[in-house]
């Protein structure tokens, strides 16, 4: 496999890392949004969400909120942002599992994605009941 975040885990591509446990990886992104953005990958290599196993979602989750409580505190940010590409229409570039931590700041001109409404309440039933009527 050619997976560069596999590389970064097993040493042969350096990384600035942040913290480690046995199964994930925070360190660094390259492409920082503002500085301290950090990546969490897991050491498995998984493709996506919906390929990460299950019986590593609560560790996941404990990782996360220590590592982005550490992004905080270590910037001084006033916040966070908790992202995961899923996807390439999404923006996924590197397809192994990663989440971004990005510090934000209260005047750091960052701005969340644009929101496009519904036509009308008729339009927003229609999605509701397409996506809950998906559910496994």
């Amino acid at each position: 496999m050619d997976c560069i975040f596999c590389k970064i885990v097993k040493g042969e591509i350096p990384c600035a890392k942040i913290y480690e446990d046995k199964e994930f990886l925070a360190f660094l992104s390259i492409g920082p949004v503002n500085k301290g953005h950090t990546l969490v990958i897991p050491k498995e290599h998984s493709k996506n969400l919906f390929d990460f196993p299950k019986a590593e979602e609560s560790d996941l989750v404990e990782f996360l909120k220590k590592v982005a409580d550490a992004v905080v505190k270590g910037t001084g940010a006033d916040g966070f942002n908790l992202s995961l590409n899923n996807g390439k229409a999404a923006g996924q570039l590197v397809f192994h599992t990663h989440f971004h931590i990005i510090p934000r700041f209260n005047n750091d001109g960052l701005k969340s994605w644009p929101e496009e409404g519904y036509i009308n309440n008729e339009e927003m039933e229609d999605y509701r009941k397409k996506i809950s009527d998906s559910l496994d």
